[in-house]
């Protein structure tokens, strides 16, 4: 238990080119820039560490993340990749994805300062899609290896074709705490050969001895499941503002699973959070949208 985390994120940083125009996006990268906000409240720091360009989209992440006080000492920038970008299509409030290939962030090397880092910190988020490409995945792999101390959740995040029974295995075996949403539970659970005679998530719990799973089912939130337990987030919603869409939103739920599973709060208080803050950022467009101060402050006691 700390009241000062160091939570670190880790894979792709890139720009979500929406119908308003390119904002900040990345799963890892959104989680830990929403780490950060509630950091700035109730303790603690978040850095991410990735690799971008040296054009235009790159020096404007760059600088978003210097604007906003995070770290941006693990950003790697890299000569002749462009930094990566995400095109998205909203289907009603839904996102639908067309990435980009071949881009910084599928050049993310390994260094002595990951290394340190990953001793160092506390928690550590990571997902499948930032690993498609070498040398992104051995260093990604080496990081979560490294990083024993630390929390290690496990966004299953699945995208295009950017994944396979091999990448899963391994980050199941590596991970402390699993993450995925509802449609992505019956993918998995058939890639994975899973049997039907007991729960997925609990054979997937004691298969790979996972502290915790966490499920997000859109509007009806979040589920905190342990081999023994299941804790559901008090259901809230705020009023959305115009041209709102849900992108990010599970990724606001990582941030408060990794606040909380590192102070060790009761899981209940973890998923209440997830759920505000979840519900929050689907209020609003965008990934990662400032979070209101009085959100945050009735977590601080």
């Amino acid at each position: 238990m700390t009241n000062n985390p160091l939570i670190t994120g880790i894979g792709e940083a890139l720009y979500d080119l929406l119908p308003v125009g390119p904002v900040l996006g990345g799963a890892p990268l959104n989680a830990v820039f929403q780490a950060h906000q509630i950091g700035l409240h109730l303790g603690g720091k978040a850095v991410m560490v990735s690799r971008i360009g040296q054009d235009e989209l790159g020096k404007s992440l760059f600088k978003k993340i210097k604007e906003h006080g995070m770290n941006h000492t693990f950003i790697q920038q890299d000569p002749n990749a462009d930094t990566g970008t995400v095109s998205i299509t909203l289907n009603g409030t839904e996102p639908e994805y067309e990435i980009t290939k071949n881009v910084a962030w599928d050049k993310l090397e390994w260094n002595e300062s990951l290394s340190d880092l990953a001793n160092r910190c506390n928690a550590v988020c990571f997902g499948t899609l930032g690993q498609r490409a070498e040398p992104a995945k051995s260093t990604i792999q080496k990081f979560i290896q490294t990083a024993t101390k630390a929390n290690r959740l496990f966004d299953v995040n699945l995208r295009q074709n950017y994944f396979s029974k091999d990448t899963l295995d391994t980050c199941f075996q590596l991970s402390s705490i699993v993450k995925m949403n509802e449609e992505e539970l019956p993918i998995v659970s058939k890639i994975l050969g899973l049997t039907n005679d007991k729960s997925p998530i609990l054979q997937i719990i004691d298969h790979y001895n996972l502290d915790l799973f966490v499920l997000t089912q859109g509007k009806l939130g979040t589920r905190i499941y342990t081999n023994a337990m299941i804790v559901e987030g008090m259901p809230v919603q705020f009023i959305p503002e115009e041209n709102a869409d849900s992108v990010g939103a599970g990724d606001a739920c990582s941030a408060a699973i990794l606040h909380g599973t590192t102070r060790n709060w009761p899981l209940q208080k973890t998923a209440n959070l997830a759920n505000q803050l979840g519900a929050y950022v689907a209020s609003r467009s965008g990934a990662t949208p400032n979070l209101p101060p009085e959100i945050l402050s009735e977590w601080q006691t």
